[in-house]
């Protein structure tokens, strides 16, 4: 983020933002790049959360103005857990994008022996621009509590521009129950409450057309709920 000023007040928020994307690529640099790995210890969860978005999808598809089935995008993908889970099977091509080198290798690895078929971008979200108008479906899921709210704004943007014709995004994340944006120090991620993320999304030039909770989740997780939006 540039400064429009020499200000300490613009110098000292511009490295707090540093620090803040800085530390979670170090703590994610020394994370296993396995399932368990991407879930924080969690891989009992996967299958649940998998079948969740596919029925989530497939609402998506009963609705009359549905997207095309044709390309798809996993925002955050790491080692590409969700592309080999539930994208692939509904899209026949598949884009990823990963900061951590060593996610991204694991996923080329592991989708080698498969049909997939797509791009592998090696980035940050708060740095990724999609191409104009390829995408059907970009799904985004637990990485945006590594954006500080302007680069969640300004990716957004960036991607309704990625989007076709009834093109959506789907955002799945945990949200906060105390109202308020929790920080988590272990990893530099914050986790945002309901309130913030609807607004965020309005800010951006987004609608919400379908919302839902993930169920069957162990009852001392966050809650977790899935945003089909497209823009206004």
């Amino acid at each position: 983020m540039e400064s429009d000023t020499n200000s300490g007040f613009d110098n000292e928020a511009d490295s707090k933002e540093s620090a803040f994307y800085l530390d979670a690529a170090k703590y994610w640099q020394q994370v296993p790049p396995t399932v368990d790995g991407m879930l924080g210890g969690l891989s009992s969860i996967s299958d649940i959360d998998l079948k969740g978005s596919q029925r989530f999808l497939n609402s998506i598809y009963q609705l009359v103005e549905c997207p095309g089935k044709e390309r798809a995008l996993d925002g955050g993908a790491g080692i590409g857990r969700i592309t080999q889970g539930f994208l692939m099977k509904n899209f026949p091509v598949v884009d990823l994008v990963e900061q951590d080198r060593h996610f991204l290798d694991e996923a080329k690895k592991s989708l080698k022996p498969t049909n997939h078929r797509g791009q592998f971008f090696n980035l940050g979200l708060q740095k990724f621009t999609p191409e104009n108008c390829v995408y059907d479906i970009m799904w985004v899921q637990w990485v945006l509590g590594h954006l500080t709210d302007e680069d969640l704004l300004s990716f957004l943007k960036r991607c309704k521009l990625g989007l076709k014709p009834r093109g959506l995004i789907v955002l799945k994340e945990n949200l906060t129950s105390s109202g308020e944006v929790e920080m988590d120090n272990t990893d530099s991620s914050v986790t945002r409450p309901h309130a913030l993320v609807v607004e965020l999304i309005k800010k951006a030039g987004l609608r919400i057309i379908k919302e839902q909770k993930q169920q069957r989740f162990p009852s001392d997780l966050y809650e977790v709920r899935m945003f089909a939006i497209q823009p206004v």
